[in-house]
């Protein structure tokens, strides 16, 4: 089974391509960077190969993804529509939820949200947490039944830093590191242990809130660029795990492809 994920962000657009099962690559993208990211898809999407019983050389694949941003959506489909004349498989609207989702209004989850917690799921195989840490950082639960219970929302690093820079009248925009220290003996350090172990410990709370909820301590599994900075000071982070809504979006289709082969 070959098939190109699209993981469409709110500030990146990550593409996987998977060739008889195996990655081949994954590659993260600025999403206004348009001329790179078709460029990307084609090399990517011909590296596909030619189906046997395809007359007109159509490749023997799929693309398949999951978008929390519609213009960016259009974008892509545009350019596979015209460059490479594919669609775009979207789930969550041309593809059901990888696993069940116990919410208020399912349609309004994020997709992305729901496939990176179904591959943890489908390793851990019990209860599991997912934190990634991207634009927004999200922490959702599955139970140990593989359902999606939801989860809490709170921004990421770079809104935070952004936020303090432009609604303050003195502090400075600085980028996020590793502290060396626990506390800042300047204000941009000072800013640094604040979100980096302010992050930490909100993960680490809502994790327990979980647990006490659940009557049990759920595996964590860490993802997003955020969580690579910060999963060396997480000691109760069982693994963290790149690109986990890319490999998500591949179980996705092919649970759906199983799913469809045993109803016919």
């Amino acid at each position: 089974m070959n098939i190109m994920a699209l993981d469409i962000g709110n500030t990146k657009i990550a593409v996987g391509l998977f060739l008889d099962g195996q990655e081949q690559f994954i590659v993260k993208i600025p999403g206004q960077s348009t001329d790179q990211l078709r460029q990307v898809l084609l090399d990517g999407w011909a590296k596909v190969p030619v189906s046997p019983s395809s007359k007109e050389g159509k490749r023997d694949g799929v693309i398949v993804g999951c978008s929390v941003k519609p213009a960016w959506t259009r974008l892509v489909e545009h350019i596979l529509q015209t460059d490479l004349g594919e669609p775009l498989k979207l789930i969550g609207r041309d593809l059901p939820l990888p696993i069940p989702v116990w919410l208020d209004d399912p349609a309004q989850v994020g997709p992305d949200r729901v496939v990176a917690a179904a591959a943890a799921y489908d390793v851990v195989e019990d209860a599991v947490v997912v934190a990634d840490f991207g634009t927004a950082v999200t922490i959702d639960l599955v139970d140990k039944h593989g359902v999606f219970q939801g989860g809490a929302i709170m921004p990421g690093f770079e809104i935070c830093l952004q936020g303090l820079y432009e609604n303050t009248a003195l502090l400075p925009k600085v980028e996020l590191t590793r502290p060396t220290e626990p506390w800042g003996r300047n204000t941009a350090d000072a800013i640094r242990c604040g979100l980096y172990y302010g992050a930490i410990g909100a993960l680490e709370e809502i994790v327990r809130r979980y647990a006490e909820r659940i009557g049990t301590w759920p595996q964590v599994v860490m993802t997003g660029s955020g969580g690579e900075l910060i999963h060396q000071d997480c000691p109760f982070v069982d693994n963290y795990v790149p690109n986990l809504v890319v490999k998500g979006i591949v179980l996705a289709y092919r649970k759906y492809i199983q799913q469809k082969a045993e109803l016919q």
